[in-house]
């Protein structure tokens, strides 16, 4: 059972263990009392005395101490003789609620004061903190957004649905900020709204073009499909059969499937794909998988024929490890059909492969493909399923799936036994890669070094070979010839090497369970995805992996380089990939899915806004119905709302919940909050039920187009949006006896508070009434 602190205690003995060993000073950092107590009664059970400490108390000489208290990250300070394991490194939260692929994004937790946000009636201001407002004995929160000139917007925190995190290119000095009150901001959406009208055409005109298109309806799943899929020897995630359903859904229709399935390295696409493949297989169709590397084509070969097993399927390999008349007897087999899968490189875009009754095309990593090799794709296989499998997607791809004009399955949720790598991004210390090494040795395990110049690559292993001379250490480079890396790859599956020092050639590489440390020199020097992609080579087992992303000594890194390497150490939770291609998009700008003209329009009113004005537009030219415009409520009513510092001290956590509050729309979202915040942060406080309370009834409010609700210690008054005796008479019947129509300007109903009545009570009956 996880605790409230969401520790995994095991992996917290991993590091407390040899600490002790070592009489260092250990300090776990619990998040809060109620799971100090727990993980101290738990340390205890193991024979492991521990003492709780407040976080003003003096720290003695030797022993292990529990402090309630957060903080981003741990550290080891050997000259104190002490080491600190933070909340968030042995946390592993409750399974999160699915959100909405555009509110993944936005996630307002990593906000910082001074980032950039976009308010969705206001337009582009900065983030300047929580602020609690007293009046009298009620406390409330509000969010600070600093606008041009001496402009202040104060939000309350139940509103925080109308707000996100500004997303876009805007150069250096930032985006420029809205002026509060004036037309700026509504100018900037009507611009954008205009020029994404043209795009929603063509969107339209590609769309409806391949509709036309008439593909190949596979049949339903069959008993071989079923006993294929009930081999598979792991326990799939929800996400994993959600994606495969989707998948095989897409393929059971004529029009042909273009669908991008996205899921972190290792969170099991490949299976998901291996499903797809053989439901084309049992309908007498061929499967082809596109990769970018000779590598990745051989493991792909190697996974797909053991899942295979002795089925009568027949797969080949199309690539430089094949000789010639190999080649050419693949070639054949495709022609004639006798070849059931192929998985290839580039290869497989040749105009010598024929096919005899291609059914679906599977291409991985699509963004390590050229331009030329898309177009190639993109016409090749026009009446073709595709499906495309990416850990990163591109800027481009997010921006065309998130708009709508791709299909896209996504899977969020890690394998159970995964744990995150632990990441560090540090100047050049070769004393500290030493250890870090000889640690992963200690424990039987293997080391990838990325060195990513050829010429010098000899040097380094020579380095590390004197350091440590008793190290097997082997090279991988992309000027070794291909029998001469697969015996390095094979030699390192085998465990005959412990150390390889490597270029990224290892980015498709291929799966070593045993390999948990990763080293990068000059991190600095490369793109965001491809970090996050390379550290993805380590982490495959269910042992803690580390990665150590290191920039020479006493450089001066650009901005860009400080902001990739900031974000690759922030990102390290399982399914970081999302959030890292949209950081990605955010460093480098977003491109556009027809051309580049349309970064300035993207930039002035943020990512978030430009997508929602896209999709409102694409909707519009298919001639389907407007959604109703968004009616927002204000509630301003005498009860205290916040969550108290004492109860939660992390302030992104206080903004992660607090967003979750915003968006409480019915009593099952009131009930799965207040149940996430028992479980990570003990019994809720009367202050942030009557915050959840608010959010309910601004929810419920909305719906029946009532703009503010308002109210004192003696009564509480709802406006309506617009005034009409239908809406009148709806309302009157909702809310029952005891609510008086006042017809004065402006109209509204009045709800009188009785003496000993409690105002948190009303909201509640009110809220039902709703």
């Amino acid at each position: 059972q996880l605790s409230p602190w969401g520790g995994n205690i095991d992996l917290l003995f991993e590091d407390i263990i040899p600490a002790i060993k070592r009489n260092q000073r250990v300090v776990v950092l619990a998040g809060s009392e109620k799971g100090a107590n727990i993980l101290i009664s738990q340390l205890e059970a193991n024979k492991i005395n521990a003492q709780l400490l407040n976080v003003d108390d003096t720290l003695p000489e030797s022993g292990v101490f529990v402090i309630p208290t957060f903080y981003s990250a741990g550290m080891e300070i050997i000259e104190r003789n002490l080491l600190v394991i933070a909340h968030k490194q042995v946390s592993f939260s409750k399974k999160k609620k699915k959100t909405n692929k555009n509110e993944a994004f936005n996630s307002l937790e990593e906000l910082k004061v001074g980032d950039y946000v976009v308010h969705f009636s206001h337009g582009i201001g900065q983030f300047d903190g929580i602020h609690r407002i007293e009046t009298g004995s009620i406390a409330k929160d509000y969010i600070k957004i600093k606008y041009k000139g001496s402009d202040v917007l104060y939000v309350p925190v139940t509103q925080l649905d109308l707000v996100s995190r500004y997303i876009g290119s805007a150069g250096e000095n930032g985006p420029t900020l809205h002026r509060l009150g004036s037309n700026e901001w509504q100018k900037a959406k009507t611009r954008v709204r205009n020029a994404v009208k043209n795009i929603a055409k063509e969107l339209i005109k590609l769309y409806a073009e391949r509709r036309k298109i008439k593909g190949f309806a596979f049949s339903e799943d069959g008993e071989l499909q079923r006993d294929f899929e009930a081999r598979f020897p792991f326990e799939e995630t929800d996400d994993q059969l959600k994606a495969a359903y989707e998948i095989k859904n897409d393929m059971e229709s004529t029009v042909p499937m273009d669908r991008l399935l996205c899921g972190d390295v290792g969170f099991g696409k490949t299976e998901v794909a291996l499903r797809a493949a053989f439901k084309c297989i049992c309908d007498g169709k061929q499967c082809a998988l596109l990769v970018p590397t000779t590598i990745l084509a051989w493991q792909h070969f190697l996974t797909a024929t053991e899942r295979f097993g002795n089925l009568p399927v027949k797969i080949e390999m199309l690539s430089r490890f094949k000789t010639k008349g190999e080649i050419n007897k693949v070639i054949k087999g495709l022609k004639s059909g006798e070849v059931d899968m192929v998985i290839g490189t580039h290869r497989l875009l040749s105009e010598d492969i024929k096919f005899r009754d291609l059914g679906l095309v599977i291409v991985d990593e699509e963004q390590r493909f050229g331009v030329a090799q898309k177009e190639k794709l993109k016409t090749a296989f026009t009446s073709v399923d595709v499906l495309t499998l990416t850990a990163t997607p591109i800027p481009r791809t997010l921006n065309m799936a998130m708009s709508g004009i791709r299909d896209m399955s996504s899977i969020e949720e890690a394998p159970q036994d995964r744990q995150p790598v632990q990441t560090y991004v540090l100047e050049q210390n070769n004393a500290v890669l030493i250890e870090a090494i000889n640690k992963e040795l200690r424990r039987g395990g293997q080391v990838y070094y990325l060195h990513n110049r050829v010429e010098s690559i000899t040097h380094c292993a020579a380095r590390i070979k004197a350091a440590l001379p008793d190290v097997r250490i082997g090279l991988a480079h992309g000027k070794m010839g291909e029998e001469e890396l697969s015996k390095v790859w094979k030699q390192l599956l085998d465990g005959e090497i412990d150390v390889l020092v490597c270029t990224t050639i290892i980015e498709t590489g291929v799966d070593v369970p045993n390999a948990n440390t990763l080293i990068i020199e000059d991190a600095d020097r490369m793109g965001l995805a491809q970090l996050h992609q390379i550290r993805g080579r380590v982490g495959r087992s269910n042992r803690r992996a580390y990665a150590y992303f290191c920039f020479k000594r006493g450089k001066a890194l650009s901005e860009i380089a400080t902001k990739r390497l900031e974000a690759i150490r922030e990102y390290t939770a399982f399914g970081s990939g999302f959030k890292i291609a949209m950081r990605d998009l955010e460093i480098r700008g977003a491109g556009n899915i027809l051309g580049g003209e349309q970064h300035g329009h993207m930039d002035s009113v943020g990512y978030d806004m430009y997508i929602k004005l896209l999709g409102e537009a694409v909707a519009e030219e298919k001639g389907e119905e407007k959604p109703p415009a968004y009616s927002e409520c204000t509630v301003d009513i005498d009860v205290s709302a916040n969550i108290p510092e004492k109860y939660v001290p992390s302030l992104s956590h206080r903004l992660e919940m607090y967003r979750k509050i915003a968006d409480v729309k019915t009593k099952d979202d009131k009930i799965e909050v207040i149940d996430e915040f028992c479980d990570r942060f003990g019994e809720p406080p009367k202050e942030v039920l009557g915050l959840i309370d608010i959010a309910l009834l601004r929810g419920a409010a909305e719906r029946n187009q009532i703009s503010e609700i308002s109210g004192d210690k003696n009564e509480i008054r709802l406006y309506p949006r617009e005034f009409s005796p239908e809406i009148a008479k709806n309302l009157l019947e909702k809310l029952g006896s005891g609510v008086r129509l006042i017809t004065s300007e402006p109209v509204h109903f009045s709800i009188k508070i009785g003496m000993g009545e409690s105002p948190v009570k009303i909201l509640q009956t009110l809220a039902e009434k709703l």
